[in-house]
């Protein structure tokens, strides 16, 4: 007689998860630009190390964990994808967050990711960065001709984001149209790139 194996289900969370959208350019409303040396730049070389750096500094402390275990293979390719585009606003010479757009079938942009780092979380330029990079998406074409002119920006919040997130997203013009729950595994870190030094 054998004996019974007794496995453990992973542990989850329940995590609310809302998106948004804009349907026109004239939807955003953008914030002030914030005081001090506060620039935003495209990082034009897709560049693996630069991007794992800015998702984990971002998104460590609010468990962003859907790219921790992508090869560096697969970030590379990621990046690579026709008009992707990664802009980066730096304060003081210094990164302080992102916005990632991703052009998707028939003139959609999602930003795919947007946040940042901690230490540079109230003062202001989470307002800005985002309404610099709604405009991008709506202008992306300009930049990648053999895309469809953008019809529409959106993108996905949830529960587990900054407390400030949600309204940030709302007074720049952005609308809701879904709301769903759904359960998480939690995730450990598995830090660097499995395998060799990538």
């Amino acid at each position: 007689m054998s004996n019974p194996v007794h496995t453990t289900a992973p542990a989850t969370t329940e995590v609310t998860v809302w998106s948004l959208e804009q349907t026109s350019p004239d939807d955003l409303r953008p914030a002030a630009v914030p005081e001090g040396d506060v620039r935003i730049v495209r990082s034009e070389i897709p560049l693996p190390e630069f991007s794992r750096f800015l998702y984990t500094a971002v998104g460590g402390d609010i468990r962003w964990t859907d790219r921790l275990g992508m090869t560096y293979a697969q970030w590379q390719e990621a990046l690579d994808r026709p008009g992707a585009e990664t802009w980066v606003a730096y304060a003081n010479g210094t990164p302080a967050g992102y916005i990632e757009l991703d052009p998707q079938d028939e003139g959609a942009v999602e930003i795919m990711y947007f946040g940042l780092i901690p230490a540079f979380r109230g003062r202001r330029i989470g307002g800005h960065l985002l309404s610099f990079g709604a405009a991008r998406a709506w202008d992306l074409a300009e930049r990648w001709p053999e895309r469809t002119p953008t019809k529409r920006v959106w993108l996905h919040t949830c529960s587990k984001d900054g407390p400030h997130a949600m309204d940030n997203y709302l007074r720049r013009g952005f609308r809701l149209f879904d709301t769903k729950v759904e359960l998480e595994p939690e995730v450990a870190t598995p830090g660097p790139w499995p395998g060799s030094g990538r």
